[in-house]
């Protein structure tokens, strides 16, 4: 997160964030739930479908149908042919894309307010009216494993990341790429997708999420005419996924290819997520994120491995507060040339025991809460990105009351929860470390 220039305007409270819009919620008779976002300053409109099933969800062995499946719902429908979908969108001045991660797959189009009909007509189509022939899934197959390829077979660091994340999670779904491992996607067959899709893809499984310039009885209205004699699935298996066991080893990764550029250091922690109703644990991990390396040669690990001791040209923290199961803090550093990824290592080490005995300080943490405050407040400006939170986080678990009180439980954390939330993360057990490296680079 970058420094900005502090005026009054950032200094609003935290809780302004959550009333810059009104969220209205509504359960259609078969089971689809509504979410209808106001912002009424441009006559335009974000029209999204969130289905609550991901790349976590997949039955092991057939890793990468979530995403698949994604690129097959662009296929025809029993009115459409192949195509057609984005070409309606298009034709009538709209954007649209999708996505999938571990926990939800997305659909998405932007238009003007008066094409929302239309949009929502089309989702409904291809939610329970989806039509595919070999013709049309093994080609598309093939353009999931070139799009492997260039953005992971090809990218040392995407390698990299697959191999540390399933040395991450020894139990949970969380190890497997989301666009799947090679071999399998290979043979992902019309059956696999059609079975996914039959299970998964009904409004008993999904969120409607519309912002933009509209009222929720409108939206209500045509969210039943579009979506409500849809029928429910009766197979749709609960979210029960296999939980990691206490891990009691770090493990230690290391990585060579002459592809790499630049060396770097990346180790990720175990790590609570956000809970219904209980996110205090998760915001003390945002703030601790924020403070190690969120905010640049600032931060606790900027100042002291690029600055004091001149050991790394970066270094970095994150942690994503939002899926459905505990994922992961990390921390991230490059080195500066003539220092070895042991020295480094050897360095953050000590820089983490240190913040662990010295803890917080205290005018950091203000002005860190002022800049998140900052940012939330401008997220508001992107409808989009609103939509976006809220079907993240409705996917994932979470309420929107929830979604509405992050920002006051962000300010409520107090710099002894972040400290407990350090000691419970930063464990060496609980890690796994990655040396990402050249061929010429020896570890020593």
């Amino acid at each position: 997160m970058f420094f900005r220039t502090l005026t009054a305007f950032l200094l609003l409270p935290l809780v302004a964030v959550a009333q810059t819009g009104k969220v209205s919620s509504f359960d259609l008779d078969n089971g689809l739930q509504v979410v209808v976002i106001e912002d009424h300053r441009a006559p335009i409109v974000t029209n999204m479908v969130w289905y609550k099933v991901g790349a976590a969800d997949e039955v092991a062995g057939n890793s990468g149908i979530a995403h698949f499946l994604e690129h097959l719902m662009f296929k025809g429908t029993k009115t459409l042919k192949p195509g057609d979908f984005s070409d309606i969108v298009s034709r009538n001045g709209g954007v649209d894309n999708a996505f999938t991660s571990y926990d939800y797959t997305a659909y998405f189009q932007r238009v003007a307010v008066d094409r929302l009909p239309l949009m929502m007509g089309l989702e409904a189509d291809r939610m329970r009216n989806l039509v595919l022939t070999e013709e049309e899934v093994l080609p598309e197959r093939d353009v999931v494993l070139e799009e492997r390829n260039m953005r992971t077979e090809n990218d040392p660091g995407s390698l990299f990341s697959e191999m540390r994340r399933a040395a991450m999670f020894m139990n949970h779904p969380y190890q497997r790429p989301v666009i799947g491992w090679k071999h399998e996607v290979e043979k992902l067959s019309l059956q696999d997708a059609l079975a996914y899709y039959r299970t998964y893809y009904a409004p008993n499984n999904a969120i409607l999420v519309v912002a933009g310039d509209v009222q929720p009885d409108q939206v209500l209205a045509l969210a039943k005419e579009k979506f409500g004699a849809l029928k429910p699935s009766d197979n749709i298996p609960e979210r029960l996924r296999p939980q990691e066991p206490p891990h009691l080893a770090a493990v230690h990764l290391e990585y060579s290819d002459p592809r790499v550029r630049q060396p770097s250091l990346i180790r990720t922690y175990l790590a609570a997520n956000r809970r219904a109703g209980d996110q205090k644990e998760a915001a003390a991990l945002v703030l601790l994120s924020e403070l190690l390396g969120g905010s640049g040669i600032s931060s606790v690990m900027g100042r002291e491995l690029q600055l004091n001791r001149k050991i790394a040209t970066y270094a970095t923290a994150w942690y994503s507060s939002v899926s459905l199961d505990p994922d992961t803090f990390g921390v991230f550093a490059m080195p500066a040339p003539g220092v070895s990824l042991r020295e480094l290592e050897e360095a953050v080490d000590e820089v983490l025991a240190d913040f662990l005995k010295e803890g917080v300080d205290e005018a950091h943490l203000k002005r860190l809460k002022t800049q998140i405050a900052a940012e939330e407040i401008y997220s508001q400006d992107s409808i989009d990105s609103v939509a976006r939170r809220y079907g993240e986080a409705l996917t994932s678990g979470l309420t929107i009351e929830d979604v509405q009180n992050w920002p006051k439980v962000l300010a409520g954390i107090t710099s002894e929860d972040i400290m407990a939330a350090a000691r419970r993360v930063l464990v060496k057990e609980k890690s796994v470390t990655g040396w990402k490296m050249t061929k010429k680079e020896v570890s020593k």
